[in-house]
């Protein structure tokens, strides 16, 4: 919780949610103050997340997360708020004072993550020393024959991993407790088995370090130099654990970043050794995606630094479902991509290791443009000199260009597929048209937020805000809601009550106590928000609902006198009143405008 006087309150004076939240994913404004994108929290395909500029918080309308600046920063990094504060403040260049934590549950959350940095540091270092060691000398030859230099061991703090299970263990063991040990994802142990039953997972093996974006090592690949049946997979990775998720991390974007900006394009390859060898080539803007599958919270993090990229892994391998699903991701996020398809199907590095790293930079110039590749691949697996085979290559083309959000490159795109297949590029066109408004019907307006009327969101709006320059604004509202009541009836009168209990000046929206319902229909109101709040506006949307209450409390007062002329069979009274309650009606009626 940020409290004035405070250094989290202070960092978030300072930070600008939309400024932050766009350092992770693609924001596009949607109104006034308001940005939206795709959430990052879960998977969709129509953007639900919305920023809110002034009053900096966000909502997602799909799974239903929200929060201010320091909350999206704990999800999205699985921090906890005190590592969260001082990550946006080294962002925002504030100097940082000594950690102070809420809770002893958050204190030893944040302790172990910095030890289990630590770990990986010293394990790190471990392994480079059993490289150099007379044990590590089959390790040192098997990367001499891959072509790896000195240089290059160096800089990517290549190891070797011992065949004894112990060593490590027993380097660490003194300096960290079996809990920790356990959870670092260096060990493996039999169920039930004491600290002393504990042996390294990786052994016999060359050691890749994977590091985070800053460039702390977060865990290991290690890839087998046994031969028999008993030496386990080829690459052996670390497990999930506090500090890494296979999901949220590209190795080498560490070192590759600055590049990256600098060439303000990419290069993807599949796995370490290819991605070791296209760096070393000198092309140090290469990342390696650690098999084929890219995810959407990598797709967001490589955008951060470009969004050119050349994809280096073929995508008519076996793995081509995979390379898909990762291709699709990057249109879907308006990269510019490439594809890299090296001569003979070589990967990078054998191709580097025969043909040098000038005929690398030639490929390099020489790659295809993703949606040419597609075409071309469609051609080579449908002959579209039939009509059956035209139908079979626009259905396979079709998912494709759907992921594309502009419509202009859509319609270019369109333009150029009708050319190479020999269809009528009209006909093309509607054929694309109409599955597109089969996917958009698909979307729902929320039923909850269509039964409240304009004012009724004037009002929250008004109530809900924290900025000074509508401080007066929401007195004026607070004080006609608490003299006259006149929201209670409304399909925002609990939302209204919360907001009007919690006082002035209002809490964060986070800290605000209501249902789940509410919240959801809170956000909904300010995150679609379009005409500023004005005092006439304000105004007008009081004397509105307050016109609304006093002719539901004259609808209440005819209904008592029906039932009360029925009862005496009063059937003049019953007439009038009757006549009076339909004329009340169309009246009432004009008011939900």
């Amino acid at each position: 919780m940020a409290n004035p006087g405070d250094f989290a309150y202070t960092v978030k004076q300072q930070a600008d949610i939309v400024r932050i939240v766009g350092e992770y994913m693609k924001l596009k404004k949607a109104g006034a103050q308001n940005f939206s994108g795709l959430c990052p929290f879960h998977q969709e395909k129509s953007p639900s997340f919305s920023v809110h500029a002034t009053r900096q918080f966000f909502h997602c309308f799909g799974c239903g997360v929200s929060g201010d600046v320091f909350s999206f920063v704990q999800k999205i990094e699985s921090i906890t708020f005190p590592e969260s504060v001082r990550l946006i403040a080294q962002k925002l260049g504030i100097p940082l004072p000594k950690t102070e934590y809420s809770s002893p549950a958050e204190a030893q959350e944040a302790r172990q993550r910095g030890q289990l940095i630590d770990m990986h540091e010293r394990a790190c270092a471990f392994f480079e020393d059993q490289l150099k060691k007379p044990e590590g000398a089959h390790a040192r030859e098997y990367l001499v024959t891959r072509g790896v230099k000195e240089e290059t061991i160096r800089t990517f703090r290549l190891g070797y991993a011992p065949d004894s299970g112990f060593l490590l263990r027993d380097r660490l063991k003194s300096d960290y407790s079996e809990e920790l040990l356990r959870a670092s994802g260096l060990f493996s142990w039999k169920e039930g088995a004491e600290a002393g039953g504990m042996y390294s997972k990786f052994r016999n093996r060359i050691t890749f370090p994977i590091a985070n974006e800053t460039g702390k090592v977060i865990a290991f690949t290690g890839r087998t130099l046994a031969k028999d049946e008993k030496a386990g997979p080829k690459y052996l990775n670390s497990p999930e654990t506090p500090i890494y998720s296979k999901s949220r991390v590209l190795y080498n974007l560490d070192k590759a970043k600055e590049a990256i900006r600098k060439l303000t394009y990419s290069i993807i390859v599949e796995g370490q050794m290819d991605c070791i060898a296209v760096y070393s080539a000198g092309f140090h803007n290469v990342i390696a995606s650690s098999g084929t599958a890219f995810t959407e919270t990598q797709v967001r993090l490589l955008a951060r630094f470009s969004k050119d990229i050349v994809v280096n892994f073929d995508p008519d391998t076996a793995g081509a479902a995979a390379t898909d699903r990762s291709l699709a991701m990057l249109v879907e996020e308006e990269f510019n991509i490439k594809i890299l398809r090296l001569e003979g199907g070589f990967d990078p590095d054998l191709f580097i290791r025969r043909q040098g790293a000038e005929a690398y930079a030639k490929a390099l110039k020489g790659s295809m443009n993703y949606f040419d590749y597609l075409i071309e691949r469609t051609l080579r697996m449908f002959p579209v000199k039939s009509p059956e085979g035209k139908q079979k290559a626009v259905n396979f083309l079709l998912p494709y260009i759907h992921r594309v959000p502009s419509r202009i490159v859509r319609d270019s795109l369109t333009n150029d597929i009708a050319q190479k297949l020999g269809i009528d590029s009209g006909v093309l066109r509607q054929e694309f048209k109409m599955a597109a408004t089969r996917r958009s019907s698909t979307s729902v307006r929320s039923s909850a937020e269509s039964q409240i009327t304009p004012s009724e969101k004037v009002l929250v709006r008004a109530v809900s805000s924290s900025s000074a320059d509508e401080a007066d604004l929401r007195r004026t509202v607070l004080s006609a809601l608490d003299t006259e009541h006149f929201h209670i009836g409304l399909a925002t009168e609990s939302l209204l009550q919360a907001l009007l209990d919690a006082g002035d000046p209002l809490p964060e929206h986070t800290q605000l106590q209501l249902t789940d319902a509410d919240r959801l229909l809170l956000a909904q109101i300010v995150m679609r928000e379009d005409e500023p709040l004005s005092p006439e506006l304000v105004q007008g949307a009081v004397e509105s609902l307050r016109h609304h209450s006093q002719l539901a409390q004259r609808e209440r007062e005819i209904i008592s006198g029906i039932v009360e002329a029925e009862r005496r069979q009063d059937v003049a009274a019953l007439v009038r009143l009757k006549q009076e309650k339909l004329e009340l009606d169309r009246k009432l009626a004009g008011t939900q405008n």
